[in-house]
């Protein structure tokens, strides 16, 4: 392996992941000369047209994805809008994540030649009549697309063609998209890219970019004949009302279409092309200028140490508590041997007889367990794969993929924990609880989807999945990942119950009244706002790589972030779950998993805040598929944060003779 990063891994990665890669001990040592590149991402020579060969390629094809905007959940086919079409060209097969996420990759009637370079070369005309009816349509949807800011998303050699220009304080952002064209209002206020030339200034009108300056930079490969690599594609989109529609020479004003335009409307596509060679950037390291365009890595810093923070702080509480107070008092309780120190009995003693009482709606408890596990599972794997580079944003839809894969796979797990919970707590309807276990917590998110899709399909976005890809999904469900569960279950139903240190009493202890503080409600409430602390900085830039379509590729910071995560969950459920047992409360099982769960619930208020503060989305089905998808999360990141619960449960092998002090030291 070599000492540079894996081809699909962009160069800036490794060095934020650097930390994540020293704890997994992964970090790859020097090899001279030795490479290595994930399937599919391997580097593509490229050469002029009389050195071309089977090694070296002379035509770049340039592709084209869905369309998509900040203002609309909807995001549609290439094919949807009247652009120039390619003749042919094979389509770029897609993977389940691509899928999942409306990504539909198409030939493009763009195509090039390795340093040929052209200027305003016509793609194509198109052409509206607005007394016909078809088009006057497209016309108003192109209209319709460019009122919302829809932006193109070309890729050359597996790549973001990218449009870099000047944001605040004289900072570069690249942006992997271009706008269609952008708006002038009828008051004379220019909307999203009309304010980048004092050319558009007409009231009531739109400017369409019928034209690209496209600059493709390249790296010659050091070995010599084999040609060189793409390293960079850039663009600047403009906008021309060619004066000689069949010899275009990218001179005249702007390409306006008035609001309230009749009659015969002319569009000519065009683009120029050169070629600049880059002798600084390797194709390793390709992705750094559009990911060191992107701001908020100091934040990213700032994010992880209010993390750590937090959880030294709930380790200092815990372990205050366990190595003094709890370790003092099993001591001193361990030395009683009279009735009369008996009576000195308080607080948490006081329960040992009831605290492995089965808890109430046991058999939906286990469920939650059990796919709460098979989320953890999948959501660790996940993140490691991504820390090592698998799932960068080169390896596109990668990352759904192997999501989906890793829980239908993780069905035997989820199955195991729940059939031993369910059976430590008496249960004896084995058959409902691998049934709930293998459909519950999936079916409620499928119908989401489902519904969610059915309204994708009404409005003819690209994001709705196919019926074939649906059925795909169900066979994955029903075929292999439900039949794992009722292995999972097998096993766990045949091992002997988890036995208890103590026995429990026959008759419930009755519970003293309790403090404000000590009621379920607001001890699961304050539960929650801790591993929210953790977390919610990380949430802007996820919800921002789903909602606004930012890449989000610092999955070494996330993977630090689920780790502490997981730690401050468990933590704060002890600690909580200590004094509610102080208080004589032996209901400990629901309120420590709705404890670190709350958790979902502010990521629930946090999504609403996000959606009306940051999101510029309009329309009903756009709002509706927002808060559709948002649940689907919320019940994901409920069960992941809530199963948390499951380390504070006893995993038995004590005998029931075993010290009464020791029933709380495992609850505990």
């Amino acid at each position: 392996m070599s000492s540079r990063p894996p081809a699909s891994l962009p160069a800036r990665g490794p060095r934020l992941l650097l930390l994540s890669l020293l704890l997994l001990g992964t970090v790859p040592g020097p090899r001279p000369g030795s490479a290595f590149y994930l399937p599919g991402l391997a580097p593509v020579n490229f050469c002029t047209e009389e050195k071309k060969s089977n090694e070296c390629k002379a035509e770049i094809e340039l592709f084209v994805n869905r369309l998509d905007s900040v203002e609309s959940v909807l995001p549609y086919e290439y094919t949807a809008f009247d652009f120039c079409q390619a003749s042919e060209g094979k389509r770029p097969s897609e993977n389940l994540g691509q899928v999942l996420f409306g990504e539909r990759i198409e030939p493009s009637p763009y195509k090039f030649t390795f340093n040929k370079e052209e200027t305003c070369k016509l793609v194509c005309t198109k052409t509206y009549h607005t007394e016909k009816a078809e088009d006057k349509q497209k016309l108003d949807f192109l209209k319709k697309s460019m009122l919302l800011n829809y932006q193109h998303h070309w890729i050359v050699d597996n790549m973001p063609v990218t449009w870099c220009y000047e944001v605040e304080d004289n900072q570069k952002f690249c942006n992997p998209g271009f706008p269609i064209g952008c708006y002038i209002t009828d008051k004379g206020h220019a909307k999203d890219a009309c304010v980048i030339s004092s050319e558009f200034h007409e009231r009531d009108t739109f400017y369409i970019f019928n034209h690209v300056d496209i600059k493709i930079q390249y790296h010659v490969v050091e070995t010599g004949s084999m040609g060189a690599r793409l390293v960079a594609a850039k663009l600047e989109p403009k906008s021309f009302r060619h004066t000689h529609i069949d010899k275009p020479d990218c001179s005249g004003p702007a390409m306006d279409i008035s609001n309230k335009a009749s009659g015969e409307i002319k569009i000519a596509y065009t683009y120029s092309i050169s070629f600049e060679e880059e002798k600084n950037i390797r194709w390793a390291s390709r992705w750094d200028y559009i990911l060191e365009s992107m701001p908020h890595t100091h934040i990213q810093w700032f994010s992880i140490m209010n993390s750590l923070v937090i959880v030294l702080f709930l380790s200092g509480m815990v372990a205050m508590i366990m190595l003094r107070t709890l370790h003092k008092d099993i001591a001193r309780y361990n030395q009683m041997d009279s009735t009369e120190d008996a009576q000195e009995e308080f607080g948490w003693k006081l329960v040992h007889g009831d605290i492995f009482r089965p808890p109430r709606k046991g058999m939906l408890l286990s469920v939650f367990l059990g796919s709460g596990t098979q989320i953890l599972i999948m959501t660790f794997v996940t993140l490691f794969f991504a820390c090592l580079g698998f799932l960068s944003p080169a390896n596109r839809g990668a990352l759904m993929t192997c999501a989906v894969v890793l829980w239908v796979l993780l069905g035997t797990p989820a199955g195991y924990v729940a059939a031993r919970f369910y059976k430590s707590f008496g249960g004896e309807k084995w058959k409902t609880n691998v049934l709930l276990t293998s459909f519950l917590c999936p079916g409620i998110v499928f119908a989401d989807f489902f519904i969610m899709n059915l309204i994708l399909w009404g409005e003819g976005s690209s994001a709705a999945i196919p019926f074939g890809t649906l059925v795909a999904i169900l066979a994955l469900w029903f075929c292999i990942s439900v039949p794992l569960t009722f292995i999972g279950a097998y096993f766990g139903f045949k091992k002997n119950a988890i036995e208890h240190p103590v026995r429990t009493n026959q008759i419930p202890r009755q519970i003293p009244e309790q403090s404000f503080y000590t009621k379920p409600l607001p001890g699961i409430i304050m539960g929650g706002i801790l591993p929210f602390g953790c977390i919610f900085i990380q949430l802007f830039f996820i919800l921002n790589s789903i909602w606004s379509h930012q890449m989000y590729y610092m999955f070494g910071f996330l993977f630090l972030v689920f780790i502490i995560l997981v730690i401050t969950c468990s933590e704060a459920t002890i600690l909580l779950c200590y004094f509610h047992l102080c208080a004589e409360d032996y209901h400990w099982q629901w309120r420590s998993f709705l404890t670190s769960g709350f958790t979902a619930v502010y990521f629930l208020v946090y999504a609403i805040h996000y959606f009306f503060s940051k999101l510029q989305i309009t329309g009903t089905a756009s709002t509706i598929l927002y808060f559709g998808y948002t649940m689907i999360m919320v019940l994901i990141f409920f069960l992941f944060t809530g199963h948390e619960f499951n380390s504070q449960q006893p995993h038995g092998g004590s005998q029931p003779s075993v010290k009464r002090s020791d029933a709380l030291f495992w609850c505990i």
